[in-house]
């Protein structure tokens, strides 16, 4: 077992953990987990039609808690104690989110609903906010995407780290298409590390 595999097990193991509140779409090697509104699939998005009912847009947002650490130099096998490996430090465990959007821009023609197309360049408007369980915001994304096409799908770093086991947080999101309408929506997150502490500890993953 290499060193590189030994810790993606680690991440891995801390994957299989959080299954039940993240959403898991990659291999072990590179586990990608995130918490999407509104919950389901792919395809899976809320929506909105114009008064005139001639427009009609669809989001869907994606919260990345994105865990970041540090790793150590650990001894291996007792049979083998040379054969050094990495582990993931739980010390230095932290988040750093990154949101993704989604959109769909269909417009009506002859008939109201029935019949619709996805033509053009649209400018879509992304925006979410952090916050803590006082309602005071603590990281924030806005991006005005110009010439987009009617279905896309933009992934915005947030840029800040988010200290382990600070309590519960809220993500407000929404999507804009000018003209058209914004689509809101809200979800919960535990900022806990846990699960990344029980998968990192002093024996985990020890090669047998």
């Amino acid at each position: 077992m290499t060193r590189t595999r030994t810790a993606a097990l680690a991440l891995a193991t801390a994957a299989a953990a959080l299954a039940p509140v993240l959403v898991q779409q990659a291999t072990a090697a590179e586990p990608a987990m995130y918490l999407q509104d509104p919950a389901g699939g792919e395809k899976t998005m809320k929506s909105m039609w114009t008064d005139d009912e001639m427009h009609k847009v669809e989001a869907q947002f994606r919260f990345h808690p994105g865990v970041r650490y540090k790793t150590v130099t650990r001894p291996g096998h007792s049979a083998a104690p040379d054969y050094e490996r990495k582990a993931g430090d739980p010390r230095t465990l932290a988040w750093e989110p990154s949101y993704e959007f989604a959109w769909s821009v269909s417009d009506s023609t002859v008939v109201k609903k029935a019949v619709t197309v996805k033509e053009g360049e649209h400018p879509i408007v992304v925006h979410a906010v952090l916050r803590r369980a006082d309602r005071s915001a603590v990281a924030q994304v806005r991006k005005e995407l110009t010439g987009k096409p009617p279905t896309g799908r933009e992934k915005v770093a947030g840029g800040k780290r988010i200290a382990c086991d600070t309590g519960e947080y809220t993500v407000e999101w929404s999507v804009t298409r000018s003209g058209y309408g914004t689509l809101h929506g809200s979800l919960r997150w535990n900022s806990s590390c846990e699960q990344y502490r029980t998968a990192f500890s002093q024996d985990h993953g020890k090669q047998r």
